[in-house]
């Protein structure tokens, strides 16, 4: 622009400024928005406690329960009490737990601490509650892990006599075979032991209720970790049992569906947010880790069979599509 211009375009804005400031109104800050929720209480076992050893916060949190709980800075509970900038958030969430840790004190954490009755940290004013729980109350944790082969497929054992104190052949070595020890006698243990835990779950979100009846219940399901065909030796499990292990697990899930409708409790399904990304994927693939100790995504030392950074993303995203956010 030629300076002659430049001047003219200068006078006018001189000009038009003054009575653009008296005729528009100056406008008004927006007033701050309230939060929908108030005082959040997140309740579970290790897939809620997102479990971690060390990551780039450091160690696990010990803000609102003992360091041996393994909770994760950035599990589900703390990403969604942040999307939703909740004022008051009170995680219990503790690994290993199952739902007599809800009336009871968890001891014998493995650093010798003790977290609180989880349902202690429910009052009248919680408004917004999660869980996650049943697995261990049906010891499909502990079942998955003695499924570990060092072969690709089953190897039978036969049955030895031995004397006491003396360990058989199966116990110094796995080799498979978890869906024949399972179901041996035509009765399948896991299911019949999910099936057990479904009266406890809904008595939780019962009790739940009756303590903060002002809150919005949520029951949040597995993520889908397990595939139905296996990948050893990344993980080193054999096809038949990762299959049995997949059937299982959709048999735990539909448990928790059928336990959220009898407790009042509304189900978030992890699933749409995490197929594909089961523990035969990549390490950025992922939402579970598999066997190994360290998480790429994001970097961690991680504890095997449990979900990493992403599947913690994950969780609190279909949490917070629940939530209509």
């Amino acid at each position: 622009m030629r300076r002659p211009a430049l001047a003219a375009a200068l006078a006018l804005t001189a000009l038009v400024a003054p009575i653009a400031a008296t005729s528009t109104p100056a406008a008004a800050d927006p007033k701050p928005v309230e939060p929908q929720y108030q005082e959040y209480v997140a309740l579970g076992d290790s897939w809620s406690a997102d479990v971690v050893l060390l990551d780039k916060d450091g160690l696990p949190d010990d803000t609102y329960a003992p360091i041996d709980c393994a909770q994760s800075h950035r599990n589900y509970p703390k990403l969604v009490a942040k999307a939703l900038g909740v004022p008051r958030l009170r995680d219990a969430t503790c690994g290993s737990a199952t739902t007599d840790d809800f009336t009871e004190p968890q001891s014998g954490l493995p650093l010798g601490g003790t977290n609180p009755p989880q349902f202690d940290r429910l009052s009248k004013r919680t408004d917004l509650v999660t869980v996650g729980i049943g697995g261990n109350d049906a010891e499909v944790a502990s079942g998955a892990m003695s499924c570990i082969s060092a072969s690709p497929i089953s190897i039978p054992l036969p049955a030895l006599q031995l004397p006491a104190g003396v360990p058989l052949i199966s116990e110094l070595a796995p080799w498979g075979g978890c869906k024949e020890r399972f179901t041996a006698g035509g009765v399948d243990q896991l299911a019949r032991n999910i099936a057990d835990s479904e009266i406890k779950v809904v008595r939780a979100l019962r009790e739940i209720h009756r303590r903060s009846p002002r809150a919005r219940v949520l029951l949040v399901n597995y993520l889908d970790a397990i595939p139905a065909k296996g990948c050893w030796p990344l993980v080193p499990i054999t096809n038949t049992d990762m299959a049995y292990l997949h059937d299982t697990f959709a048999k735990l899930n539909a448990m928790l569906a059928r336990a959220a409708r009898r407790g009042g409790a509304e189900l978030v399904d992890t699933h749409p947010l995490s197929t594909g990304h089961h523990v035969c994927t990549g390490p950025l693939t992922r939402y579970v880790e598999g066997l190994g100790v360290v998480s790429l995504n994001d970097l961690a030392v991680a504890i095997p069979a449990h979900p990493n950074a992403a599947g913690a993303r994950a969780q609190a995203q279909a949490v917070l599509q629940r939530l209509g956010r």
